[in-house]
């Protein structure tokens, strides 16, 4: 992202420059927000639940956790409530893991903007290791054996191994042969994975993709995080649960994080937890919206990804989320001609051209002199709730005037790049 946003009355982003400058972590991109309205189901459970002052005891209480519980069970995992904890958000929850693992941490480049300064702010080293041709998520299995051989020959110290299985930034879901090798070579090198599989339910086309967990191949190796606000529950209702191995390492590994959780007051809230129970439980609104909702934004995505390679550009095709990751370096010569020289400077001419968000890669832990840019789908679904729920209820998105409007500007603003 470049620095900052403002709201305007309807909601429509304005981009601007932060005067803070570049740097600070509080500037970076935004989640993948769906920007729909909240479910009416939902806001009748959170009111419901609104006289509830206490929050919920370390790691979560039983409903949320026996919640998470069942939705593993459908998506074939089996778990059980004494190796799940829930806390207010995906960070929260992700620092205090690692904090309790401990090590230095290895990550897929590109990765998502908030892992790198979590596994910082622990004072840990975190080391990127290029992604595969095919998809972004995971590490290339031989990269990654490779650079943990020399980060231990030069004395670091890597621990874990994070990965995610519906990525951000890239919006591609690792091929299950694909994600087997990247456990395997993990398992290999003694690192424990830890699954980010935040995204796995906004797959676009669930029948067409498959989606596999690090915890069916590693059951005794690997935890899975989820982060409910964006994918099941509004960005403003921070809730996320995660799954520990079945063992007495697991089993220390929850304790040691749930301690974390309760000494740094990350408590989930008593009334977003009822609502993230329901959210868990997957009633038919929860579900049918966030079906809707993921094929919404997987036709947008596919609009998208023509206008990138009708002008040349790079991408590989979006699969799940509300991102694409795009690589401009086949216009270098137009950029060039803006001034744009690397995706710092990308992100600040696109963004201003689009009035979106337009994170570079180097937000993702990616090149700085490569130009690469993550393309958000929300913001083409319209100015406004109201607009994106006209968007959601229509059989033909792309056909809507605000839709169709801000996928014409985007393509007018790569043609005008194009030699």
């Amino acid at each position: 992202m470049a620095e900052g946003t403002t709201e305007g009355p309807a909601g429509a982003g304005v981009w601007r420059l932060a005067p803070e400058g570049r740097g600070p972590v509080r500037y970076g991109p935004p989640a993948p927000e769906p920007g729909l309205p909240v479910l009416p189901e939902l806001r009748a459970v959170l009111a419901g639940a609104a006289d509830r002052a206490a929050p919920e005891p370390p790691g979560g209480g039983e409903a949320v956790r026996e919640a998470a519980c069942r939705h593993w069970a459908r998506r074939g995992l089996a778990t059980e409530p004494e190796y799940v904890a829930a806390g207010p958000g995906a960070p929260a929850l992700l620092l205090a893991l690692l904090g309790a693992y401990g090590g230095d941490v290895m990550l897929p480049r590109p990765c998502p903007a908030w892992w790198t300064p979590q596994v910082r702010l622990l004072g840990r080293r975190a080391y990127h290791v290029p992604t595969p041709a095919e998809c972004g998520g995971v590490p290339d299995p031989y990269a990654l054996l490779e650079t943990v051989r020399r980060v231990r020959a030069e004395g670091g110290d890597p621990r874990v191994l994070l990965l995610s299985v519906a990525d951000d930034p890239t919006g591609t879901v690792p091929p299950p042969e694909m994600l087997r090798e990247a456990c395997e070579a993990a398992e290999t090198a003694g690192l424990f994975v830890v699954s980010d599989e935040s995204w796995r339910d906004t797959v676009h086309r669930p029948h067409d993709t498959l989606v596999l967990s690090p915890a069916e191949m590693l059951p005794d190796t690997a935890a899975v995080l989820v982060d409910l606000s964006g994918a099941l529950l509004p960005g403003g209702w921070p809730a996320a649960v995660a799954r520990f191995p079945a063992t007495p390492r697991g089993t220390w590994l929850r304790a040691r994080t749930l301690d974390i959780l309760t000494a740094t007051g990350a408590l989930p809230a008593g009334p977003v937890a009822v609502a993230a129970a329901q959210a868990l439980e997957e009633p038919d609104a929860v579900a049918g919206r966030a079906y809707t909702a993921a094929a919404l934004h997987g036709v947008v995505a596919a609009a998208v990804h023509r206008e990138l390679l009708a002008v040349g550009a790079l991408a590989r095709p979006p699969q799940a989320g509300r991102h694409l990751y795009a690589d401009l370096t086949p216009l270098r010569t137009g950029l060039a001609r803006q001034g744009v020289g690397d995706a710092m400077e990308l992100e600040d001419w696109l963004g201003a051209r689009l009035g979106s968000p337009t994170p570079g890669g180097q937000r993702f832990a990616d090149d700085l002199g490569a130009l690469r840019v993550r393309l958000s789908t929300g913001p083409l679904l319209g100015a406004t709730p109201q607009e994106r729920l006209v968007a959601l209820g229509s059989r033909a998105p792309l056909e809507l005037p605000h839709v169709r409007g801000a996928l014409d500007l985007l393509g007018s603003v790569l043609a005008g790049l194009a030699d």
